[in-house]
């Protein structure tokens, strides 16, 4: 399926209510313990989601915003990995899966993480098999 397609597939999806506060308030946590623990790598957050018009979306997908990107995305080292943050009940969409299938392709780690613990558990891991000598 070309990205287009899925991309009007996504749209067509009738009222799907997703709990982004909640995704959010996790979202926060990660970010916040992140730069504590790793303030010499670097974590930014990809603000894909929410409502716009339809002039606002055709302009910033002009600017190369890329439906499915993930939530996060950390550097560290020339490695970079791409987080994905879901609530316990929470799930990727087509694009989303796209986007991470899209990713481990290129060699890149990409994880879906539901916790701020999960989240602890998936960057202690990354980095130490990444970065321990």
């Amino acid at each position: 399926m070309k990205y287009d397609e899925l991309l009007k597939k996504e749209s067509q999806k009738k009222g799907r209510s997703k709990p982004r506060h909640i995704e959010s308030q996790i979202q926060v946590q990660m970010v916040k313990w992140f730069r504590l623990r790793y303030p010499h790598y670097i974590i930014a957050a990809i603000p894909n989601g929410g409502q716009r018009s339809a002039l606002e979306a055709k302009i910033m997908k002009g600017e190369g915003v890329l439906a499915g990107f993930s939530d996060l995305i950390i550097i560290a080292k020339g490695n970079v990995l791409f987080v994905e943050v879901k609530t316990k009940s929470g799930y990727q969409s087509d694009l989303q899966a796209k986007f991470q299938s899209d990713v481990e392709r290129l060699g890149f780690q990409y994880s879906i993480c539901r916790s701020l613990d999960e989240f602890i558990l998936t960057i202690e891991k990354w980095i130490k098999d990444k970065f321990s000598v």
